[in-house]
């Protein structure tokens, strides 16, 4: 574990220690939690936008999706009776 010194404006501060006294748990976990939350999603949204791009320059090259595969898949969506979730 290492530490990390982090100025937060005043109100941050008091929003931060009055949920952590809420939930009983200390501030320091709080933040550390909302930080790797946020770390967590700003991977998956790099990871989103690299297969975005990806898909986008290859499209309608050959490592575009399989035309048979697309109908099988079009075609399966397609079916009557088949519930949305």
């Amino acid at each position: 574990m290492k530490n990390f010194h982090l100025p937060l404006p005043e109100e941050t501060y008091s929003h931060l220690r009055a949920e952590a006294e809420r939930l009983r748990v200390p501030a320091t976990t709080l933040a550390r939690e909302a930080v790797d939350h946020w770390l967590r999603q700003q991977v998956r949204k790099s990871r989103h936008d690299a297969i975005s791009a990806f898909a986008a320059e290859m499209a309608g090259s050959s490592l575009d999706l399989d035309p048979g595969l697309e109908s099988a898949a079009i075609e399966h969506l397609a079916k009557p009776g088949r519930t949305k979730k």
